[in-house]
């Protein structure tokens, strides 16, 4: 409990911030009322204009403008009264200023949060070219801001919550309440609420800790860092988690189909955001897929091959003293390293280690001998397909299963791509994303949602939202277009 005595209160402090240097600690004598107080905060995590100007300077130097009470008026937001230390602790930890008096048993608590924070700039993993160039902050308020713009409707409802305990942090689960599944939402606040950590730092920690298979390559949960795209998809029933310190925001349910959309497919025009789906379906199987057919076509299955060009491919082969198995994963782990590389260099620096280090080292592959022509291409032809796939995680996911399909087909040829392939299936349509079926619309078959999956259908063409969302309120607004004429 605060003392009443000042003295006490500062010793206090001292004991509980003694390996803090940067507790600012102000004593000054309240003008109104003619006693000591003291003003507390941590330097680098408070507003100092704020501090100066609306608390102290009309404690200290400032009678003229007390209120009516005889008090002086403080233009700081919410005020809370504190009377527990463990309070006072966790408001000066949070960028807060509380004010300590003489002669009073409580603390006052002021909002002058005042954190160093990066503007908003357009996404680095989301670019888009006609959707909105901003993307989260590592602020929770402002991130919340930012999808109130895109949805100005009361019905949105935030649930805020405390997870970690040596390193809290505030995580706020946002759905529109006349939309979302209650059955989901209580499911997530559970998963949410069962969370005994130490300190929690990004959506990705968050996200691994709450999925329904942490098993699985494969994403469970959309992450994003676009407000528009968090907008819409709380706009189709779903819920969404934000994290203070981190970025981006976790999006729940997700089905398999939710990672080839992008949000530039519903600002572009039907047909062109259809073929681009389709690029992208196509992407995912060769990426997945063209290694391990090589190889199955080297090893095994010749006679599929044209005799003009298995000659060619064998008078390269001739000279490579490796297996397909080898020479394909030579050349994948090599490009896996070109990109982590790329990907971990300044950005000038990292775009040309990725394209001259993949050219030098594939030329020089070849006349070296190492590798074939034939297996430079299909590298080359996996890598850009990868790219093509809008969600990172599921990129790394497709990634990470061409290689033990590449096993497969160097042991049992086609044969063993295609038990790799129903392997592959099967594990999609066990998989689950809170509670909710991840290979929906087609594992349970949903005919209504196929309107929004590989191809994208004229948007007055999707009358009902995702049934594998479970919303409450199925039929979305202005289900048909407007007639020839009307205005």
């Amino acid at each position: 409990m605060v003392a009443p005595a000042l003295a006490d209160n500062l010793a206090e402090l001292q004991i509980r911030f003694q390996q803090a240097p940067d507790l600012v600690v102000c004593q000054f004598t309240h003008v109104q009322r003619g006693v000591g107080a003291a003003l507390v905060y941590l330097e680098g995590l408070t507003d100092k204009n704020a501090v100066n100007n609306n608390i102290l300077r009309p404690l200290m130097y400032a009678p003229e403008s007390a209120g009516n009470a005889g008090e002086p008026q403080i233009n700081v937001g919410y005020v809370r009264h504190l009377q527990q230390w463990n309070q006072i602790e966790h408001a000066i930890l949070y960028g807060r200023s509380v004010l300590f008096i003489d002669g009073t048993a409580q603390a006052q608590a002021f909002d002058t949060q005042g954190w160093p924070q990066r503007a908003v700039e357009d996404p680095q993993l989301e670019a888009s070219l006609k959707g909105a160039h901003q993307g989260f902050i590592e602020t929770l308020s402002d991130n919340i801001a930012m999808i109130r713009r895109y949805i100005p409707n009361r019905d949105l409802t935030i649930k805020e919550m405390t997870i970690g305990k040596r390193a809290p942090a505030k995580c706020s689960m946002v759905y529109l309440g006349e939309l979302a599944n209650p059955e989901l939402v209580q499911e997530m606040e559970q998963r949410l609420g069962r969370l005994d950590l130490d300190c929690l730092l990004n959506t990705g920690e968050l996200a691994e800790y709450i999925e329904d298979n942490p098993y699985s390559p494969f994403p469970q949960f959309i992450v994003t860092e676009r407000p528009d795209g968090a907008a819409s998809q709380l706009l189709q029933g779903r819920i969404c988690v934000l994290l203070d310190r981190s970025p981006s925001v976790i999006v729940a349910p997700a089905s398999i189909i939710s990672f080839f959309q992008n949000i530039d497919d519903y600002s572009t025009r039907w047909p062109v955001a259809s073929f681009i789906r389709l690029l992208r379906c196509v992407g995912f199987f060769t990426a997945a897929f063209l290694p391990a057919i090589y190889i199955a076509l080297i090893s095994f299955n010749h006679e599929v091959i044209p005799l003009y060009l298995i000659l060619s491919i064998g008078e390269y082969r001739g000279r490579v003293p490796f297996s397909p198995l080898v020479e394909a994963m030579l050349m994948e782990i090599t490009l896996e390293m070109l990109r982590e590389a790329g990907v971990r260099l300044p950005g000038p620096i990292g775009q040309t280690v990725g394209i001259v280090g993949g050219i030098v080292i594939g030329q020089a592959a070849v006349q070296a001998g190492l590798v074939s022509n034939i297996m430079v291409v299909v590298v080359a032809s996996t890598a850009i397909a990868s790219f093509i796939i809008p969600n990172y995680d599921m990129a790394s996911a497709i990634r990470l299963i061409r290689f033990p399909i590449m096993l497969l087909s160097s042991m049992f040829g086609i044969i063993g791509i295609v038990v790799g392939s129903m392997a592959l299936i099967g594990h999609i349509i066990s998989l689950e994303s809170l509670g909710t079926p991840y290979g929906t619309p087609f594992a349970p078959i949903r005919y209504s949602d196929w309107k929004d999956t590989f191809l994208r259908l004229p948007l007055w063409k999707m009358r009902t939202r995702p049934k594998g969302v479970m919303p409450l309120e199925l039929k979305r607004m202005n289900p048909k277009p407007p007639e020839r004429g009307e205005q």
